[in-house]
C-alpha cells in the first residue's frame, strides 16, 4: 500500500521557498527519491535545505555532532505536530536519521562546508569518524543564519523582534531583523514554525479522515497509536 497526495506545483514551490504551510517543504528536508523532475525541483530545493540548516543551527548549542544537526533538521517539521502527542513513534526522528545518515550527509554537507568557509562553523572529526561541530553563538552569526530563512519567516520575525534598514552588497536598501541574541531569535522562529506545523498537522488529520473514511481513518490511527505506545 502507498500513501500519496496530489498538489498544485505553485503550492509546492510556495512551500519550498516560503515555508507557507511547512508541510511539503518539511518532507523535502529529508531524503526523498524524485522520480521525475520537470521543474528542476532538486536545485530549487537547495534553498529549502540551506534554510533548514540555518534554522537548526539557531536551535542548537555551541557544540554538537553531525547526527545532532540532522536530528534537529528532521525534527523541524514535527514541532507542534499534534500527532506526535499520541500517534507517532517517540523515536521517529532518531530512526529516520540513523537509518539514512549517509543520505542526510550527502544533502547537507555542502552547506556545512559553506558555513565553515564563512567561519560560522568549525568542523572536526574524531576517531570514530563522527564529525563534531562548533558554532559561533553571537548575535552577528545568528543574524546571518536568520538571513537564510525564507522571506515570509523573516518578515514575521521582524514584526516580533523589530527591523532595521541596511544596505546590501549592491547598495540596495533592505530590511534586516534586529537580533538581540541567538536565543531570542531561536525562540521566535521556533514559535512561528510550531504554529505552522500545528495547523498543517490538524488540516492533514481532518483531510485524512475525509478521504479514507471514518473506519479507514480509525484503523490507520489505531496502528499509529500502537507504534507510539511500543516506543
Amino acid at each position: 500500500m502507498y500513501k500519496y497526495g496530489v498538489v498544485r506545483m505553485d503550492d509546492l514551490i510556495n512551500d519550498i521557498l516560503g515555508w507557507q504551510r511547512f508541510y511539503l517543504c518539511g518532507r523535502l528536508q529529508k531524503p526523498v527519491n524524485i522520480i521525475m523532475d520537470s521543474l528542476d525541483l532538486e536545485n530549487l530545493n537547495h534553498i529549502n535545505l540551506r534554510a533548514a540548516t540555518s534554522a537548526a543551527l539557531l536551535l542548537l548549542p555551541s557544540k554538537f555532532t553531525e547526527e545532532d544537526l540532522y536530528a534537529k533538521i528532521c525534527s523541524l517539521s514535527y514541532m507542534g505536530d499534534l500527532r506526535m502527542l499520541f500517534a507517532e513513534d517517540k523515536n521517529k526522528v532518531k530512526k529516520i536519521v540513523q537509518g539514512q545518515f549517509s543520505l542526510f550527509h550527502r544533502m547537507y554537507n555542502p552547506f556545512l562546508e559553506e558555513y565553515a568557509a564563512k567561519d560560522l562553523l568549525r568542523l572536526s572529526s574524531s576517531g570514530d569518524a563522527q564529525v563534531t561541530i562548533s558554532q559561533d553563538c553571537g548575535s552577528s552569526a545568528a543574524s546571518k543564519f536568520v538571513s537564510s530563512l525564507p522571506p515570509p519567516i523573516r518578515s514575521q520575525m521582524g514584526i516580533k523582534l523589530g527591523e532595521k534598514k541596511i544596505l546590501d552588497e549592491l547598495g540596495r536598501v533592505k530590511q534586516q531583523v534586529v537580533i538581540g541574541s541567538k536565543e531570542e531569535a531561536a525562540q521566535c522562529m521556533q514559535k512561528l514554525l510550531r504554529n505552522k506545523v500545528m495547523i498543517s498537522s490538524a488540516r492533514q488529520a481532518v483531510a485524512g479522515l475525509l478521504t479514507v473514511g471514518v473506519f479507514g481513518g480509525a484503523r490507520y490511527v489505531s496502528k499509529k497509536m500502537q507504534k507510539a505506545w511500543k516506543s
